[in-house]
């Protein structure tokens, strides 16, 4: 058994899952999860730069994931970034700062290895696994979506459609305007029709992960506080979403921030809204299970598979 961090570092938001490894059984047993909402990806999809204040956060988030690890007898650290610092020109420049400050590596992932990493994690651990699945991942700045089953990928695909990248892009403020809405409409749809086909035959059964789908999922749940075991596996339906996204586009932030959500999400929740939306009347999908696992549960069996072969 070895206990190990596994630290997923998205566009908006760094999760943490400290497990048990158990190679001998094939199992990972989770100890602790955390996350912090560090918005690295602020302006990278204009400016194509993470900025001084983003790496500050981005190396405090660290110290702190650091100091938790160690306080919970974790062995190793694992970490991964993905859509923000694909994106970013001084990406070097800010992962060397943080290997000087945190001493955590952290290794960028392309698009496809995200996908398929967060393809296994999502359903690492579920019963009654159908034989062919899609995963939707809607991120900060990037949105993957994967289909196949445990053993192979059959399609794979990784968009530049993301809450943060898109809210920036299109939002001026909220409630979005009707013409900002429907501009963010046609870029979504534009970029889904132009590779959404080869998925069609993975529509009926769909997990869905990240922040956009568990909050989400939180919504419409009617739950008062966060339970992330009432929202893995939740049933979330299409008329669900769309009563959601109907709401959440007459709503400022202040009054999306009174339904419970943290302010670091509050301002993109609209658009995740909307992607995911647009996502499942595009593709005709009834009903998305939402998963709380990802990337970093992908990140977990890949190191579990290392521990396995004995290297």
């Amino acid at each position: 058994m070895k206990r190990v961090s596994f630290v997923d570092i998205g566009t908006n938001t760094a999760l943490l899952l400290i497990a048990d490894l158990d190679p001998d059984n094939d199992r990972i047993l989770p100890v602790l999860h955390r996350q912090s909402i560090v918005r690295i990806g602020k302006n990278v999809d204009e400016q194509k730069i993470i900025d001084h204040a983003a790496m500050q956060r981005l190396i405090q988030c660290m110290l702190d994931f650091k100091e938790t690890s160690k306080s919970n007898d974790a062995l190793s650290i694992i970490a991964a970034g993905t859509s923000a610092l694909r994106d970013a020109k001084n990406r070097m420049e800010i992962i060397d700062e943080v290997v000087r400050a945190s001493g955590i590596v952290i290794k960028t992932l392309s698009g496809e290895e995200e996908a398929a990493m967060t393809f296994t994690g999502a359903v690492a651990g579920m019963e009654d696994i159908p034989e062919r699945y899609t995963v939707i991942d809607i991120g900060g700045g990037s949105t993957e979506i994967t289909m196949g089953n445990v053993g192979h990928i059959e399609e794979s695909v990784s968009l530049d459609i993301g809450s943060v990248r898109l809210t920036e892009r299109f939002f001026t403020s909220l409630p979005p305007t009707e013409e900002e809405l429907q501009a963010a409409k046609e870029e979504i749809d534009s970029t889904f029709t132009s590779t959404i086909e080869p998925f069609f035959s993975g529509r009926e059964q769909v997990y869905g992960v990240a922040g956009t789908l568990t909050t989400i999922a939180h919504l419409v749940s009617g739950e008062k506080e966060f339970d992330p075991e009432k929202i893995h596996n939740y049933p979330l339906r299409y008329d669900q979403v769309k009563l959601l996204l109907d709401e959440l586009q007459s709503l400022t932030v202040e009054q999306i921030i009174t339904k419970g959500i943290p302010e670091g999400r509050a301002d993109v929740i609209t658009m995740g809204t909307l992607i995911l939306h647009q996502f499942m009347r595009l593709l005709g999908v009834p009903e998305i299970r939402v998963s709380t696992q990802g990337l970093r549960y992908g990140l977990a069996l890949k190191e579990l598979q290392r521990l396995r072969s004995g290297e």
